[in-house]
């Protein structure tokens, strides 16, 4: 599938444009780090907001629609979970608790968003007017799931962890016939991600194969994968968070900090800036001729040097400042006479010179 011309690369998440020439959507993913407690959920808010991420995305299981208690773990981390299903159903929230964050999301200027795992989740999700869709890369085979959000028409983010290309196809084939906004992000599925599996070449070959907005849901632990990313034109970063590499829980090896997050928003902005002013190298020089003064160097002479003495290389030293004939020009003055004496270290100038 070759779409390259389809749709615009851009789209909106609560009038946040994401897309091409638009500031970077940066996601912190909280996902199970609040471990079922509700107050821990909030919590995670306000340190999101104070790192000056732009979105926080929780993901809401309700483990009787999702799941089965054949489901096996993952990794096998909670001694309180006796089977994978008890761990979702520990972490539910209620749809009025539910509520309760996104409320507190949007009171800190934050985009909410929550990956939904089961048609119960949408239909709770969709009553919070959640204004976008994660899908992630366990469902992005869950035909049935795809079209229910697609439906909606709002934008969505479809991680393509575990996918390939021609999963991807027909996940995004089922999108664009409903007419949703898409993005694609570039991941992996490895906790944490080591540099060799982040894949940072796939993002051109999303945005080649797809013509869609492109990010990267990066699992590394590090800030170092996101800020490549956006140097390659990630549109949306993604990252887990957690509040100490201290808490519990499965994910915490592949999270960043709110520390690193803070770092990872900074470094963003700060690459953003300098793509968005390209240099032009002449005219920067240009424009720093004084300091091309004070750290250029001239000819001088290397040692005293008696009137008339003609000058060898030998006779030739090149120092600051850069006033006197440039060191780049030593080759005009072999050769010369000098006018009169100079003493060692003197700066050579024409007039000085036969």
């Amino acid at each position: 599938m070759n779409s390259s011309n389809h749709l615009s690369p851009r789209l909106e998440i609560n009038r946040r444009a994401v897309g091409a020439g638009c500031p970077c959507l940066i996601v912190a993913e909280v996902a199970q780090a609040h471990d079922g407690s509700l107050g821990t959920a909030h919590a995670y808010i306000d340190a999101i907001a104070a790192a000056g991420a732009d979105a926080v995305k929780f993901q809401t299981h309700i483990a009787a629609a999702e799941s089965t208690a054949a489901e096996p773990f993952r990794v096998r981390f909670s001694p309180q979970d006796a089977t994978r299903f008890d761990y979702w159903r520990r972490l539910e929230f209620t749809a009025e608790q539910w509520r309760g964050l996104s409320d507190h999301a949007r009171a800190r200027g934050l985009i909410f968003l929550s990956t939904p795992f089961s048609p119960a989740a949408v239909e709770l999700l969709e009553s919070l007017d959640t204004p976008a869709w994660k899908v992630g890369s366990g469902e992005l085979t869950n035909l049935p799931l795809l079209e229910q959000l697609a439906a909606t028409r709002r934008p969505m983010l479809l991680s393509s962890g575990m996918a390939s290309w021609n999963d991807l196809d027909e996940a995004v084939a089922i999108i664009r016939h409903a007419g949703a906004p898409l993005a694609v992000l570039q991941c992996t599925t490895a906790y944490p991600c080591p540099p060799e599996r982040v894949g940072l070449n796939v993002m051109a070959e999303i945005r080649q194969r797809y013509g869609c907005v492109v990010g990267l849901s990066d699992h590394s632990g590090t800030i170092f994968a996101g800020l490549a990313g956006v140097t390659l034109g990630a549109s949306l970063l993604e990252l887990h968070v957690v509040l100490s590499r201290d808490c519990f829980g499965p994910d915490v090896g592949a999270s960043i900090t709110m520390a690193e997050l803070s770092e990872l928003v900074a470094g963003t902005r700060f690459i953003e800036q300098a793509i968005a002013h390209p240099v032009d190298k002449d005219a920067q020089a240009k424009s720093l001729a004084d300091l091309r003064v004070v750290f250029g160097k001239s000819v001088v002479a290397a040692r005293d040097l008696p009137a008339g003495h003609q000058l060898t290389r030998d006779d030739l030293a090149f120092k600051k400042p850069g006033i006197g004939i440039p060191a780049a020009r030593w080759p005009d003055v072999l050769g010369r006479r000098l006018k009169q004496g100079m003493a060692a270290d003197t700066l050579l100038v024409e007039d000085d010179l036969d």
